[in-house]
Order: structure tokens, then sequence, then C-alpha cells
């Protein structure tokens, strides 16, 4: 999964220079969590690594570039993004 994770949080840096390096794999985790996990609660069938990558590369490459001004709508997620230090990459 962490082969996955550096891809996406590479790829979502490409798009959002606002983000740090750890802020990128956070929203990657949660974005992968919450794909996995409504796609369990719909009970639909496990389709794979593969499958939530190609979902979660579709969302940074809509998303992406925005996903820094999501924290300021949202408090709620404010300080788990923001729990380790902003060093930009």
């Amino acid at each position: 999964m962490n082969d996955y994770h550096q891809r996406l949080a590479n790829l979502l840096l490409e798009k959002n220079q606002q983000l740090s390096y750890d802020q990128a794999i956070t929203w990657v985790e949660l974005l992968w969590d919450d794909f996995e996990t409504t796609y369990a609660k719909a009970g639909k069938e496990y389709m794979g690594s593969e499958t939530t990558e190609r979902i979660v590369r579709q969302w940074i490459d809509l998303y992406g570039t925005k996903l820094h001004e999501f924290v300021a709508k949202n408090p709620k997620y404010k300080d788990f993004l923001n729990q380790k230090p902003k060093i930009l990459h």
C-alpha cells in the first residue's frame, strides 16, 4: 500500500503546491480510506488496490488543486491535517 500512497502523494504535490508532503500523504490516506469504506458499506465486493488507486487518482486530478481550501471550510479536519509540521516540498 505504501507505494500506492507515495505515488498518489507525489501526484497531489504536483497538482497542489500549497500542501506539504505530510499533508499530501494524509489526504491520500483519507481519500483511500473513504473510497474503500464507502464501497464496503454499499455492499460491493472488494476490487483491489488498483481500483482504489484509479479512483483516488481521478479525485486528485479533479480536486487536487483545491484540497488545501477544504480545511478552511471544514474545521473538523483542521487539527487532523495540521498534526505534522508544515514543510513544503
